[in-house]
């Protein structure tokens, strides 16, 4: 099962994007940039590296590595299926209300880090836009990813 969902979700990054499509290398690479790269670059650590040293790892302010299209597709489709999507989201997606640990990183203002939200969701595609985890998802919610490079 877990091959057919990887394959669903690595042909998901083929397809084109359209004239008014949130890109990856348009609109959230610079954006990652800007307000990702510092704790998600390229000299931190994979996940599952990451996961074995957590807090070495965070007491250096760092997460796990996000720093290539392949990086970051991976916290959002499969295989850490919603992984950003929990720490990005603003509470509007959550039971208790309560933002994403990464939420605040989204932006100086408010308005800046709402501004920024909208992006990540449309690159994601509204209707993707999840907080399940791997286990949760199905077949036909993850061919609902847009992640357009």
């Amino acid at each position: 099962m877990k091959k057919v969902f990887a394959g669903c979700a690595l042909g998901l990054f083929a397809v084109g994007a359209g004239a008014d499509e949130i890109t990856y290398r348009e609109h959230i690479r610079p954006l990652w940039l800007d307000r990702c790269e510092r704790c998600h670059g390229s000299d931190a650590p994979y996940l599952g590296d990451f996961e074995e040293d957590r807090k070495r790892y965070e007491a250096d302010d760092k997460g796990p590595r996000m720093d290539t299209y392949a990086d970051l597709a991976f916290f959002a489709s499969w295989p850490d299926t919603g992984a950003l999507m929990r720490r990005l989201d603003d509470g509007s997606n959550t039971a208790n209300g309560k933002p994403g640990n990464m939420y605040r990183e989204l932006g100086r203002s408010e308005e800046e880090r709402q501004a920024n939200l909208k992006l990540f969701k449309r690159w994601v595609g509204k209707k993707a836009w999840t907080m399940k985890r791997p286990a949760e998802i199905s077949k036909e919610e993850l061919l609902r990813f847009k992640l357009a490079y």
